[in-house]
């Protein structure tokens, strides 16, 4: 289908932060993104269990990109 994953753009880049990869360039590895990519799946899995809105899920979502992109940068000015 040619709209198969669409939509699903935030869930692959903050798998992707969350896995270690640096808003930097040039860190991350592929076992990273796929512990990311979990990460991500519990948490869609889990709010969609517990009845929260989808539009709620996304600031969450947000949120949780927004945390990891942060935490990279704070780590990379501290060193």
């Amino acid at each position: 289908m040619p709209a198969a994953g669409l939509g699903s753009e935030l869930d692959v880049i903050a798998a992707v932060f969350i896995g270690g990869a640096s808003a930097m360039g040039g860190v991350g590895q592929v076992i990273g993104a796929v512990v990311g990519g979990f990460i991500m799946g519990v948490m869609n899995n889990g709010m969609s269990i517990m009845g929260v809105n989808v539009d709620w899920q996304q600031v969450v979502k947000g949120l949780v990109l927004l945390g990891a992109v942060i935490f990279d940068v704070y780590n990379k000015n501290k060193a």
